[in-house]
């Protein structure tokens, strides 16, 4: 018994030390969390422990040294201290604070994986830190996953600056796929909407060019929010990038009236945005919200319909014409009661940035007449434009007028010692290069500092190609090189053209200038290679029309059998254009069997012929004198659904000509008047031209008495065949009678204005000396009519001794012309 006992007192005394033991143990844990919860306020609000905070810091400061593997190593050591028991966020709340505001989304994964892998319980504030690190990163897909947890953990309310933040990233980085998830999400979770979240959907909506979705934004804002001047500046910006510049002049109208209420006040951020005062209460989603009705009274701002329906007036037309009243808008009684000078500075900010907005869309959309109305305002407003105001001022006014009207407006920014935009030069110096005036176009662009865009420089080669002055170009390419300016795709087309043809215009290519037209074209594209730019629609036809244009048939061919194999980086861009150029090209250089079999290869591969193609071939048929397959090539024609043209009945009439069957060829000129084609003077030079290789006089007389007829002006190569026909049958009388009516028919075909000019036009034509002759070949630089011919020509017939006689219409010739004409046994036509 004694020893039973024993053994039961040593049973008991052993489970008494064992839960000593325990206790001891749990006194020892609880001693280590009270030391651990000795903790310390930040200036950021929250609790850290004092052994992670020096952990943390260090952390924060090689994340800022830049030593990310110091960061690291100090990041798992945090997590295996002795006291990593007891983390909890605080412990890492510096560390996700740092990475939102850098940001290093990297490291903010990195840290959220050792919480989760110690499965430390995320507060609120991590989900911030960790999701605005993700979103300033562009990691928006891990940003909108960490989003989509926030609705499975019901202890953390959804917070709508998260919400905010997402969306501003979105935009931040023009992606827009997420946008709408996170707008469901937010629908889900009902976080509802704020002024800032409009704000970025109104961003979004410009990225997608969506016009509609910005009047949808405009309804709700005002049916849950009384409208303040800033969410109008952001309306406006909106409107105007969208190009409706009817919202964008309301608006901004209404703006106008509101700046100068008052009833506003207007702070500034810590980070120096202009914001309202009044507090931003989140709309709920579910739009349960009890709100007043719009009106007067309650300061919410109307519907555009209705100020649309006050700003504009109706016109003879039937269109809307934009109406600027003083009374109107307020601004006269503004002006009385008000002063501008008593209005705040942020808000004449606001107000001329939304000017600049408006400006700058009437530059886009090329309406002077509104920005020169919205200048007006500002200087009644009192607003001094500045340099971005004159930018889209001067954009706006060298659209519609020219840039000699954008000279005065570059004076005005002189007078008052404001400094142009490079984009205002580049402007100006397009405006030039469109009214070819090249040498002022190169002064503008030598005075940009800094232009990224090679648009100005391809503007000033376009008008060099226009004006046939390479060489000018030539010196702006080496400009654009010096100064390191990428050409685009648009400049190597032009080069192509400009650079591609060696002759004058009118020369024929030969072995030379073939030699130095393959070395040009190979050259451009090496640099295009060089660049990394692939070839265009445009720059591939500009191309081969060069090589087309110097007579290099086989290199044509070279590019076009390059071209059509599958995997040629070119074949993509082989279509019916493409295949036209190569078939005027051959035709131009009569390689008629290389045009019928370029012809084939096209039917065979399925590219679909045009109207240009036909005609090219039926053009081909003329060179081959085939008159039957031209009528078989318009059969195919009108059965793919193309009507005959003028250039169709040119082509077929050039055919008979070549066949000399001029009865026919008439007979179908007055069967294309029948068919309501209208004859040009193309086609009338046409039958002009084989009519005086012939010696057909007769059908010479006829064409020109018809052209008179029909009101065609004849121009410089039409008194060459008719001059040229008489001078080679021996009637050089004639030929001098007929070549002072067509000079006068050249100036005008009605004798009431030339009556007007005539005293203009005697001092030139009947002066003695040199100087007439002189100031006649000056017009040649200045004009591209045929004023200059029709003069030279008239002096010349005044000094061989004709009188030059100012009724043409009563010459002997043209009253012969006259009633041969009405007694010719051909059909009219």
């Amino acid at each position: 018994m004694r020893q039973f006992l024993w053994k039961a007192r040593l049973q008991w005394i052993g489970s008494s030390i064992l839960r000593m033991k325990q206790h001891c143990q749990q006194i020892q844990i609880v001693v280590r969390r009270i030391e651990a919860l000795r903790t310390f306020t930040t200036s950021d609000g929250y609790w850290k422990h004092s052994a992670s905070k020096s952990l943390q810091e260090q952390i924060v400061d090689s994340l800022r040294s830049g030593e990310r593997s110091k960061a690291s190593s100090l990041l798992s050591l945090l997590g295996n201290t002795a006291e990593a028991a007891v983390l909890n966020a605080n412990d890492f709340l510096f560390i996700l604070q740092h990475c939102a505001r850098l940001p290093d989304p990297l490291f903010a994964l990195e840290t959220w994986k050792l919480m989760e892998d110690k499965e430390i319980y995320i507060g609120g504030k991590c989900y911030f830190y960790t999701i605005r690190a993700l979103c300033k990163g562009g990691y928006l897909r891990e940003a909108f996953n960490l989003m989509s947890l926030l609705q499975e953990n019901p202890a953390i309310y959804p917070l709508l600056p998260v919400y905010n933040n997402f969306l501003g990233a979105c935009v931040q980085t023009h992606t827009t796929n997420y946008a709408n998830d996170c707008l469901d999400l937010m629908e889900h979770q009902k976080v509802g909407k704020n002024e800032i979240t409009y704000s970025q959907l109104i961003k979004l909506a410009v990225l997608q060019q969506n016009l509609p979705a910005v009047h949808e934004i405009w309804k709700e804002c005002v049916k849950y929010y009384s409208i303040n001047i800033i969410s109008l500046r952001k309306f406006i910006w909106s409107f105007a990038r969208l190009r409706d510049l009817d919202s964008a002049y309301v608006t901004l109208q209404y703006m106008v009236h509101m700046a100068f209420q008052g009833n506003f006040v207007i702070t500034r951020s810590a980070e120096g945005k202009l914001s309202d005062s009044r507090l931003d209460i989140p709309i709920p989603s579910n739009g349960n919200l009890s709100v007043k009705s719009c009106g007067k009274d309650n300061g919410i701002a109307p519907s555009l319909s209705e100020y649309l329906d006050k700003m504009y007036i109706n016109t003879n037309n039937g269109k809307r014409d934009f109406k600027f009243d003083m009374e109107t808008h307020g601004v006269s009684m503004v002006n009385r009661s008000m002063p501008v000078k008593h209005v705040l500075l942020p808000v004449m900010k606001l107000l001329r940035w939304s000017f600049n907005d408006v400006i700058h869309a009437c530059a886009n959309m090329q309406n002077c007449t509104l920005a020169e109305q919205l200048m007006s305002q500002m200087q009644i407003l009192g607003l001094e434009p500045s340099c971005s105001t004159y930018d889209g001022f001067l954009r706006a006014v060298v659209a519609g007028r020219g840039f000699y009207d954008g000279m005065q407006v570059l004076e005005v920014m002189q007078q008052k010692n404001m400094k142009p935009y490079d984009s205002t030069l580049a402007a100006m110096s397009v405006s030039c290069s469109k009214g070819s005036q090249l040498d002022l176009a190169e002064k503008f662009v030598d005075k940009i500092s800094k232009c990224p865009s090679p648009y100005p420089y391809n503007a000033f080669f376009e008008a060099c190609d226009t004006l046939d002055r390479p060489e000018r170009a030539i010196r702006m390419l080496a400009k654009m090189k010096r100064l390191n300016i990428q050409p685009d795709i648009r400049t190597y087309e032009l080069l192509f053209s400009l650079f591609g043809n060696v002759n004058e215009p009118y020369e024929e290519g030969n072995m030379l200038s073939q030699v130095d037209v393959a070395r040009r074209v190979n050259a451009i594209e090496i640099n295009m290679m060089k660049s990394g730019i692939q070839h265009s629609h445009a720059s591939m036809k500009n191309l081969l029309k060069a090589l087309g244009m110097e007579g290099m048939v086989k290199e044509l061919i070279q590019y076009l059998r390059d071209a059509e194999k599958p995997f040629s980086s070119v074949y993509n861009l082989l279509g019916t254009p493409i295949y036209n150029v190569v078939l005027h090209s051959f035709v131009q250089a009569k390689e008629t069997r290389m045009a019928v079999e370029t012809f084939k290869t096209m039917k065979s591969c399925g590219v679909p012929s045009d109207a240009a193609t036909y005609t090219i071939m039926i053009d081909c048929c003329s060179i081959m004198k085939c008159y039957r397959s031209a009528y078989a090539l318009v059969s195919l024609m009108i059965r793919d659904g193309f009507t005959l043209q003028t250039v169709t009945y040119t082509s077929l009439i050039k055919t008979l000509l070549g066949l000399e069957d001029f009865d026919e060829a008439l007979k179908l000129l007055n069967q294309g008047k029948l068919d309501n084609i209208q004859p040009d003077l193309l086609l009338y030079n046409t039958v002009l031209q084989v009519a005086c290789d012939k010696g057909k006089i007769d059908v010479i007389e006829l064409i020109v008495e018809q052209m008179h007829r029909e009101k065609i002006q004849p121009d410089p190569s039409t008194c060459h065949y008719v001059f040229s026909a008489y001078v080679d049958q021996g009637f050089y009388s004639t030929a001098m009678e007929a070549l002072l009516v067509m000079s006068m028919r050249m100036l005008s075909e009605e004798d009431d204005i030339l009556d007007e000019k005539r005293a203009e036009f005697e001092n030139l034509i009947v002066a003695e000396g040199t100087e007439s002759e002189a100031q006649i070949i000056e017009l040649f630089k200045k004009s591209m009519d045929h004023l200059p011919f029709a003069l030279l020509h008239l002096r010349w017939c005044a000094i061989v001794g004709h009188m030059v006689s100012w009724l043409p219409n009563e010459s002997q010739w043209a009253k012969r012309l006259s009633d041969n004409f009405a007694s010719a046994s051909v059909p009219r036509f």
